[in-house]
């Protein structure tokens, strides 16, 4: 059956997971606010109206879901007792200050705080008590969820969440550690983001998403991103999940005036894997860039749908997305740019480039502008293709093997998105990482 035709199950897996939301006998519902309560009962009744998406929806027509609709994964039942030394290789050493989840849950004994820099960040239940109006404001209200699916299970599920405030005029030298682990096949877990940078401050989030096993689970991810006024936020978010496992994400961005936001989005797990970001500019002149990188072989399917909406004018936005894809491989981009009425002397530039490393690897790659201004200046392009055999030639001239080349030639392909990493450590370790994932594809 081709992509094209594939329908699977309406609820199948959904009901599964939805029953988990009920409490065991003798257990209570854990202490919310009011507010916090109705929105999570909001979502959950959009989540009873919709059905998993199929390749008859626009949005998923390159995204069969039967392989995901055929699982049933369970809530958490034992959590894993980890130590701190067996998440020592997953530290990143510039980053003193670390929030870590293990199967969704938080684990303190494995977080870290760095040096006292103004910075708030805990969790959704440790810091409601002295947070709220900053929470309640944001949590939520950034991520559209009437049509989205996953993104409406994540907050019926919400219980627990990483939250960061950056107070105003505060600019933090050393990059923060959000860790989410899976460590048990089989489970179904939602992590939840929500970063508030004040006016004037400045942060770098690595948002890290890593499996301690090769089984089959699914990880239901959203992240809010609220920007003030002239606010600066460096977004490198890694998805190197298990091979069999799913993952679905959606990251809301909001920028204020003068805001600046650059995202560098990895993939390289995931048997299914999808990330939905979309950027709101709110007020005049943000700006934004938005690079993104899929590297994946075998099987692997990873779709990345994004959204960058000039609301206001004078904005600029820059997008640079690549997939390296080996195998019998499938990586889908979809990049829309919107410039509403009124939103004149908008500035922004697409492009979607795409490496094929085999004879059965497949490339769908869509960007699209939608412009409703008249003084704007916006371009979009998109290539897909294979290495340059002339290239491959002339460093076999120079004495090195065929292997050598390609490695050497797809090391290079994927750099220019590595290289915007601003985190040195980081980008030694996926540049180790390009170069083995992509040894013997053919």
């Amino acid at each position: 059956m081709s992509a094209s035709t594939a329908i699977v199950p309406e609820r199948g897996v959904l009901d599964s997971l939805l029953t988990s939301l009920a409490l065991p006998p003798g257990s209570s519902a854990p202490t919310q606010p009011q507010w916090l309560k109705r929105l999570r009962a909001r979502t959950l009744e959009r989540v009873n109206a919709l059905t998993l998406p199929t390749t008859h929806d626009e949005a998923w027509r390159f995204t069969p879901l039967a392989a995901f609709a055929s699982q049933s994964f369970q809530p958490l039942r034992t959590p894993t007792a980890l130590q701190p030394h067996d998440i020592k290789h997953l530290h990143i050493e510039e980053a003193p200050t670390r929030l870590v989840f293990v199967d969704g849950v938080p684990a303190p004994q494995l977080s870290s705080r760095g040096l006292d820099d103004g910075l708030v960040i805990g969790t959704l239940t440790s810091l409601l008590a002295t947070q709220t109006p900053a929470i309640e404001q944001h949590l939520g209200q950034h991520l559209a969820f009437q049509d989205a699916l996953f993104a409406a299970l994540n907050t019926a599920f919400l219980t627990d969440a990483a939250v960061l405030i950056v107070p105003p005029d505060t600019a933090l030298a050393a990059p923060v550690h959000v860790l989410f682990i899976s460590t048990q096949p089989e489970v179904a877990s939602h992590p939840r983001l929500l970063l508030v940078a004040g006016a004037g401050s400045k942060l770098t989030l690595v948002e890290d998403y890593v499996a301690l096993h090769e089984g089959t689970y699914f990880t239901n991810a959203v992240a809010e991103l609220a920007l003030g006024a002239s606010a600066q936020l460096e977004h490198v978010r890694l998805q190197r999940e298990s091979r069999q496992a799913f993952h679905m994400a959606s990251c809301a961005v909001s920028l204020g005036a003068a805001s600046r936001y650059h995202s560098a989005s990895i993939a390289l797990g995931g048997q299914i894997s999808r990330l939905d970001l979309k950027v709101l500019q709110t007020a005049d002149a943000a700006e934004c860039a938005l690079d993104g990188l899929a590297l994946i072989g075998g099987q692997q399917l990873a779709d990345t749908h994004t959204f960058i909406d000039h609301a206001k004018p004078h904005g600029v936005s820059r997008q640079l997305h690549k997939c390296i894809v080996g195998g019998a491989a499938h990586a889908v981009f979809n990049g829309l740019v919107m410039v509403r009425p009124g939103a004149q002397k908008t500035d922004s530039a697409q492009s979607s480039r795409n490496l094929l490393l085999s004879r059965k690897a497949v490339v769908d790659t869509q960007p699209q502008l939608e412009i409703f201004a008249d003084d704007v200046k916006c371009t979009h392009g998109a290539t897909v293709g294979q290495l340059d055999s002339d290239e491959v030639f002339y460093l076999q001239s120079r004495g090195l093997s065929e292997a050598v080349a390609r490695n050497l030639l797809t090391y290079a392909f994927g750099a220019e998105v590595i290289n915007r990493i601003p985190v040195a450590s980081l980008r030694r370790q996926l540049e180790q990482t390009v170069l083995e994932q992509t040894t013997g594809q053919a």
